[in-house]
């Protein structure tokens, strides 16, 4: 909501400056969110009248003008603008000015020169120069009367300010001049000019025929005919210049009139074409197949569950939102219908945003407009058409059909005093509700109001309690400490944050992504192997309408995204909440029947594994470059990867990741199916854990530093092709070493071509170090082949492993 301090203060001018004005609407809950000057600081700008223009002798394109600003002598002004022309009042900057900086941040000075060999005494000034808009175009033309002479700061109040007001959706009331000024008056106590709307009295009988067929759309709908207006009037300046500062530009007479009412009051109100409808007007809700295109070309569908305003022919306008472009008014309108309604609420919220679109009618009847005021306000809009356009009225129309009931709301002065913080007497309330107009009456202990028209958001108790807390002060309110002892809650050692954990992946390389939690249905059938994923009832696109499962599809969409944008190399990962059905699960503060939802973090690597570098020939990462990553990231925690098989990777390059026997995650190459489903030209490697087994560690033990040097022996055990690395490093820690295997390291792996004397076909030879060591003395030789003869033995009965000769 953006007004000018000017007009406020007509209605209502408490004894405050500018600055007190908006400290006191923000502390009143009207948060005041910007507060500027109408013009920057400029000094010696009169207004001149332009008495004589004629053609520069040195320049086409310049024109030398004697001006008159009242000081007895004409000026001689060199002018380029191509609207400098005898008989217009223009801003004039005399010798010796100062205009706003222009964009080296400098102030402009005005000095006597010469253009093209002929002398200005100054500079005729348009808009922009001024630094009052970006119109540029030509001179900013002056009323008139303006008097000749007069400072132009002060004939076009250029020390006004504009006051810019973030109100919250409760506060419908608050989105005029006139709200503003109700709620600034009893806020201050200054007294509150309350609007007169005379009657008009109508000079024929002629009415257009309405019908009414949804009372739940529209409760109340009046209207009045005006014959012979004259369109191509001209708006008077005083009502641009507050449309201006209310960021609204001047169309036409009647649509600036209609605007200004809005502002003004709040009432949002449309005028038709009166000869371009067919038959009479019916308020309904839409039908299928209907079309209407509005006053800002869109063409829309409409259906049942929109309102429309139609003729006997075709929808002429979308329900308290927008006219329909077939009866906009033209510079050859003649006669007109001046229409105001009472939409309801509920029948008008949502229906901008379907369309794409918001306009400030729709954004005040989807939050509540006054119904009891249609046709005083059209009194008005008549009254101003007349003054400016002429015309002749006809008799109001009015139809109640259903308008909102005014149920009493009952507030405890106890409960309020608690809520607040602070003691209020049943007397403070009273006066509080006094200030605001809110009709209240006082019980033993409690205070009824019945709310106003005006007022929507008045329904239960804690809303009157805000009431009386804003009126009251907030800045009242006393600081009391906390009564509890604060201690400080210690994070368990064997717990990482989750900010811990971004870090250390980011360490890695990787670079952190944030994406919806509502994915394309396809994504979690594809990618997640999930047929039944938890569905939207109102997505916000069609795209997104399930909740996902998996973080692999936001990552390969992210992917996509960069590699479309040329990327050679993506390292991303995502810390996110997931969504799975559990029927075991009960609703509670935090969670919802039936879904589960842990939080997962989870990594994607595309392209080469160290980046472009000179020292070797670039290769991409693969399963053991992230394989890597994983381990530190789950250090000192060790990870079981084991060959597994999911639905988004390769089924021959897929593990899934076990901590202590628990399942944890998984990690593997993106399916080939997948990866030409998505046209990506290297397969990704992806992984994805959950988030709790990250965060938990193992809490260090202090060990004493080995005194005694460990003993390394290095065998070569031969065993089938299909045994793995992992079997192997079990066998021989299984071992009965009698505690002196320190660490056991894969050094070789020889696989002949054919069978030899001592491997048959389908053996392999794995050369392992084994590190030997005792913390109470040297290891003798005989412990050491002790040692090595159980390591072979484990070997040989768990893999049926032979020692290589």
């Amino acid at each position: 909501m953006q007004f000018p301090e000017s007009w406020l203060r007509e209605f209502c001018n408490p004894p405050l400056s500018t600055k007190e004005i908006a400290d006191v609407l923000t502390m009143g809950g009207l948060e005041v969110e910007d507060l500027r000057p109408v013009a920057p600081p400029f000094s010696r700008v009169v207004v001149g009248e332009i008495k004589e223009a004629v053609q520069h002798p040195n320049a086409d394109r310049l024109r030398v003008c004697q001006v008159d600003v009242g000081q007895g002598e004409l000026l001689n002004i060199v002018c380029g603008a191509p609207n400098a022309r005898p008989g217009i009042r223009v801003p004039t900057a005399l010798v010796g000015a100062e205009l706003p900086p222009g964009e080296d941040g400098k102030p402009f000075q005005i000095k006597l020169g010469k253009l093209r060999g002929v002398e200005s005494q100054g500079m005729l000034c348009s808009a922009r120069e001024l630094k009052l808009s970006e119109d540029h175009g030509g001179l900013l033309e002056l009323a008139a009367d303006a008097p000749v002479g007069q400072d132009v700061r002060e004939v076009l109040q250029l020390d006004d300010h504009v006051f810019t007001l973030k109100l919250t959706p409760n506060l419908a009331h608050a989105l005029s001049v006139h709200g503003v000024a109700r709620e600034l008056s009893a806020l201050t106590g200054a007294p509150l000019k309350q609007p007169k709307f005379e009657p008009v009295r109508p000079v024929h009988d002629g009415k257009l025929k309405v019908k009414v067929q949804a009372p739940d759309l529209c409760g109340r709908f009046s209207g009045r005919v005006v014959r012979n207006v004259d369109t191509k009037a001209r708006t008077p300046q005083w009502m641009v210049d507050r449309l201006a500062r209310c960021g609204q530009r001047s169309v036409t007479p009647l649509v600036d009139i209609s605007n200004y009412v809005m502002f003004e009051f709040g009432r949002p109100s449309h005028i038709f074409d009166f000869d371009k409808i067919h038959g009479g007007l019916e308020v309904r809700w839409g039908r299928p197949g209907e079309q209407l295109k509005l006053l800002n070309g869109n063409t829309i569908a409409v259906d049942e569950k929109v309102g429309v305003i139609a003729d006997d022919r075709e929808v002429e306008s979308l329900a308290g939102i927008m006219g329909g472009d077939a009866t906009a008014v033209s510079d050859e309108t003649r006669n007109i219908y001046v229409e105001a309604a009472f939409w309801w609420p509920q029948a008008v919220q949502g229906r901008s945003r379907r369309y794409n679109f918001s306009t400030d009618a729709g954004h005040r009847f989807e939050r509540g407009v006054d119904p009891s005021l249609t046709v005083e306000h059209i009194e008005h809009i008549t009254r101003l058409i007349l003054e400016i356009c002429g015309g002749e009225p006809g008799p109001m129309d009015d139809q109640v059909l259903s308008l909102p009931e005014a149920r009493p709301v009952a507030m405890r002065v106890a409960r309020a005093a608690k809520v607040i913080g602070m003691p209020v007497s049943q007397e403070q309330c009273l006066d509080a509700f006094r200030r605001l107009g809110l009709p209240a009456r006082a019980a033993e202990g409690t205070v009824t109001v019945t709310p106003p028209p005006y007022r929507f958001d008045l329904s239960i108790e804690e809303d009157l309690i805000e009431e009386v807390a804003r009126i009251v002060g907030y800045e009242r309110l006393p600081t009391t400490p906390p009564l509890a002892p604060i201690t400080a809650k210690l994070p368990p050692e064997s717990r990482r944050s989750r900010f811990a954990i971004r870090r250390l992946i980011a360490a890695l390389g990787y670079q952190e992504t944030i994406n919806f939690s509502f994915v394309e249905e396809s994504w979690e059938r594809d990618l997640a192997g999930n047929a039944d994923p938890i569905r939207l009832l109102n997505p916000i696109a069609s795209q997104m309408s399930v909740m996902r499962s998996s973080l692999v599809g936001s990552l390969l969409q992210v992917l996509r995204f960069n590699l479309d944008r040329k990327a050679e190399r993506v390292r991303v990962f995502e810390v996110g909440r997931v969504f799975l059905r559990d029927a075991s699960v009960a609703t509670g503060e935090s969670t919802v029947r039936s879904v589960r939802q842990p939080m997962r973090v989870a990594g994607l690597a595309y392209g080469e594994a160290d980046g472009l570098q000179w020292a070797r020939k670039g290769l991409g990462a693969d399963f053991y470059d992230i394989k890597g990553d994983v381990e530190a990231l789950l250090s000192p925690r060790r990870g079981v990867f084991r060959p597994a098989t999911h639905p988004a990777l390769h089924p021959g390059r897929c593990a899934s990741i076990e901590i202590d026997g628990c399942p944890v995650g998984f990690l593997g190459e993106l399916h080939p199916r997948w990866r030409q489903a998505w046209d990506l030209p290297h397969a990704p490697v992806l992984f994805e854990l959950d988030l709790d087994a990250v965060l938990a560690r193992e809490i260090p033990s202090f060990q004493p530093v080995p005194r005694f040097q460990p003993a390394e022996r290095d065998i070569a055990v031969i065993v089938a092709d299909a045994v793995s690395h992992a079997a192997l490093m079990d066998a021989i820690h299984a071992a009965d070493t009698g505690g002196l295997l320190r660490d056991a390291l894969l050094f070789d792996v020889y696989k002949p071509k054919q069978a030899t004397a001592g491997m048959a076909a389908g053996e392999k030879s794995l050369a392992v170090r084994l590190t030997l060591a005792s913390p109470e003395a040297t290891l003798t030789d005989d412990q050491i082949e002790a040692a090595v003869r159980a390591v072979v033995a484990s070997v040989g009965d768990r893999l049926g492993g032979r020692l290589r000769s």
